[in-house]
């Protein structure tokens, strides 16, 4: 078990390492405040109301994270592979109620740290503070490009942008759930599909 967490661990480490260099102390300090989290298909990370206490990393699988309208409307707002955080960053802050609910699209395995943890690590290691503030500047520009798609580009154009982009989620999620994200219909979806294949 502590091998498996040491292997869950380096992913981090290494996904660290792309923006700051942690020495062996303050890489020691890290695995004092992480802790494991596994999902399996189909379980729910958490639910819109909830308060999001953890900023939660993927080690292992996939989720979605999704906003459901008033008429039961499913609107899926990010997915996330291994690498990759998930997590409803104005709820973490504020300790707001979510708008969102996370969902395991596979069986997962994930590292969480919670607000006050995680304000602890800026004091021990303020490199991850620079990390931490890399990982939002680059969050708010996906999101705002994204905006920008939807308004501006056809349902096709932002298709072959999404494949483009993240050719190894359309090969594991279903195809309602990519439709969900490009916001057209499944239909609709299958349709620009084929059309793309005959090229």
């Amino acid at each position: 078990m502590q091998d498996h967490y040491l292997t869950m661990f380096d992913l981090l480490i290494s996904h660290l390492s792309k923006h700051i260099t942690l020495d062996a102390t303050e890489t020691d300090r890290l695995k004092n405040y992480f802790r494991i989290k596994r999902l399996n298909k189909k379980q729910f990370l958490q639910h819109q109301g909830d308060i999001t206490q953890y900023e939660t990393f993927v080690t292992k699988g996939c989720l979605r994270t999704y906003y459901l309208d008033q008429q039961g409307q499913e609107h899926i707002v990010q997915f996330a592979l291994e690498g990759w955080w998930i997590g409803d960053l104005y709820s973490f802050l504020t300790q707001h109620p979510s708008r969102y609910t996370i969902q395991a699209l596979e069986d997962c395995e994930l590292l969480q740290i919670d607000k006050n943890s995680l304000e602890e690590l800026y004091q021990q290691v303020p490199k991850l503070e620079r990390f931490f503030r890399i990982i939002i500047q680059n969050a708010f520009i996906a999101s705002t490009n994204r905006i920008l798609s939807s308004m501006s580009q056809t349902a096709e154009e932002r298709y072959l942008e999404f494949i483009g982009k993240y050719p190894d989620i359309e090969q594991r999620v279903p195809q309602y759930h990519v439709a969900a994200y490009l916001g057209v219909t499944a239909e609709f979806l299958s349709r620009i599909r084929k059309k793309f294949s005959r090229k």
